[in-house]
This record gives structure tokens, sequence and C-alpha cells, in this order.
């Protein structure tokens, strides 16, 4: 079906399951779920899957978390993410809603260790590491908020007077932009907005896939 916008409670569920995370809010709510979130959600990633085809595949994330090895052992997701991508951390156009509203997102969001070792390959050398500096240079000057996790002292081998040390810190690599909830996000017009966000993106989604890849090891 074509997107349409997501439901009128989309945030009024999220909301309630921020305040209530447990089985109950969700059984006697999940019908709003999947009409009102996962149903559009749905709808937009099939609406943006061919012109991002060459990254990869539309996914809907789970809405349960793993908790086999978390403290914080509340059993569901307080948003619903949607990605298009080849394999975790070689690019992915990502998609979120929830309490916050609208996100959108690119770049490396998980990086195994084959993969972190060709980022930080790629991010030394002068070409492609210029390259990703410039990309993302663009995207802070169109309001993008550039993150991930770094680490707090330098990687081995690297002098402190490189060039690129802050880029050689991260251990993932991404933008995301936000909207606060507003009318949009339940109209057609929200396509448009995350169509526009991914195009901006596709550049550092390019990057990680022509300089960091799929990951070659199994997952644990």
């Amino acid at each position: 079906m074509a997107f349409t916008g997501f439901g009128e409670y989309a945030i009024d569920f999220y909301d309630g399951l921020v305040a209530d995370n447990s089985k109950p809010y969700w059984n006697a709510n999940v019908e709003i779920y999947r009409r009102d979130v996962r149903g559009p959600m749905e709808d937009l990633l099939a609406e943006l899957a061919d012109e991002f085809s060459d990254l990869g595949e539309p996914k809907v994330f789970r809405p349960y978390r793993d908790v086999r090895f978390a403290k914080d052992k509340t059993p569901y997701k307080t948003h619903c993410g949607g990605v298009i991508e080849a394999g975790r951390g070689g690019g992915a156009c990502y998609v979120e809603v929830g309490p916050a509203g609208l996100r959108a997102g690119g770049g490396c969001f998980h990086l195994a260790p084959d993969q972190l070792a060709r980022f930080r390959r790629a991010a030394d050398t002068d070409a492609a590491g210029r390259a990703l500096e410039r990309i993302l240079d663009e995207l802070r000057g169109k309001g993008w908020q550039i993150a991930g996790e770094t680490l707090r002292t330098r990687p081995r081998g690297v002098p402190a007077d490189h060039p690129r040390l802050d880029l050689l810190r991260h251990r993932r690599l991404y933008a995301i932009h936000t909207w606060e909830p507003d009318d949009t996000l339940h109209e057609p017009d929200c396509l448009d907005r995350v169509r526009r966000a991914w195009r901006q993106v596709r550049p550092l989604n390019e990057w990680a896939r022509d300089h960091v890849g799929v990951s070659t090891q199994p997952r644990r």
C-alpha cells in the first residue's frame, strides 16, 4: 500500500510504552502498534526501496529488546526503526519513529572488528580520509548531527598529531537528523522528508559501502 503517514496514535502509543513498558500494556495496545506504527513503516520502506536498492534491502526491526545480557530488562523498544542496508556497518539508510518524533540517519551504526580496521585504514589515507571529512562537514552544514562511539585516547600506532585523529577515534560513525512530532509525521509529506534526508546522507553511505563494506566475520 502507498504510504500516507504514520497513524494518529503512533506517538501516543510510544509515550504510553515509555510509562508502562510491560506485556499487559503491549497486549492491550498491539493493534495500535500494527496499524499506526509498523504498517506505515513497512509502507514507507516499500516506497523508498527502489531508489535506494543499491544500498541494500529494506527491513523493519523487531519491537522486542534483547535483554539476555542487559541490566535493563524492559521487554520492548520505545521506538520503531527501519533500515535499508546490505549488512550491518557498511552504510545504512535508517528511519525511526518514537517519542522524540521522526529520525533519519546513515553511516556505520555498527562496526565489527574487520570493518573497524578497514574504516581506520581508509580514514588514515589522504584521499579517502579527506573525502570523508568533506562529507561530514557538508552534513553538519545542513543541520545533521555527527555521532558514534569514540575512544577516549587514540588508537594504537596513531600519532598524536594525525590530521584526522578525531575520525580515527571513532568506533562507530553516523549522521542523524531529528524532527520533533508534528503534523507532517502523519501525512504523505513525511515520505518526502525521509527521501530528502536519505539523499543528503547518500554520500556517507556510499563512502561506507566502498571503504568499509559488509563484515566477513561470523556474528556471535
